[in-house]
């Protein structure tokens, strides 16, 4: 196995820095605007977006909940051993809301796709807008694309993107996996 750090230290938070600026442009105050994080990975982004951007706006008040989406994805039936749900935390409206969807890695879309079906059982939003810490370009089964980057990488099918973040691994790292041939 190959190792390549794509993101971590310093770098890595300047990116969540600059993605948390691009979002003030387009959401001002977030008076009409929720940040929902997609189990199980992107809660973490989640997160750091809503407490960097308390820090940049105080008296903001960031509406940030948690999307499980077991149950709507289309691969649900398809393993041996079943799934298991994670949980759902949004204690706020999203009908009429612009609504930010956050994951960590952005691949094929599949997640982003079920993402969406989940979001519409808390209400009809009036815009949905996806952020990503990576997109993973040229791999998407589904006609989906991020309006927030924080890095692109262009990989091949067996490479693999890590995303470590320090609430769980103890450090703020991306990595590209590569097999040795």
């Amino acid at each position: 196995m190959q190792n390549l750090t794509l993101l971590d230290g310093q770098k890595f938070q300047i990116t969540i820095e600059r993605l948390c600026h691009q979002l003030i442009e387009n959401h001002n105050d977030f008076s009409n605007s929720v940040i929902l994080g997609i189990q199980p990975r992107g809660i973490y982004l989640s997160k750091r977006i809503a407490q960097e951007l308390g820090k940049i706006l105080p008296d903001a008040k960031i509406d940030n909940g948690i999307l499980d989406i077991t149950f709507y994805r289309d691969d649900f039936r398809r393993g041996d051993s079943p799934l298991v749900p994670n949980s759902t935390q949004i204690d706020f409206i999203i009908e009429g809301k612009k609504v930010i969807l956050v994951d960590d890695v952005l691949w094929t879309g599949r997640t982003i796709r079920a993402a969406m079906d989940a979001m519409l059982a808390f209400g009809r939003p009036e815009k949905v807008e996806l952020l990503v810490l990576v997109d993973r370009r040229y791999s998407r089964h589904l006609p989906i694309e991020p309006d927030y980057i924080g890095i692109k990488v262009d990989s091949i099918s067996s490479q693999k993107v890590v995303v470590s973040w320090k609430e769980t691994d103890h450090e703020d790292k991306v990595i590209l996996i590569s097999e040795q041939v």
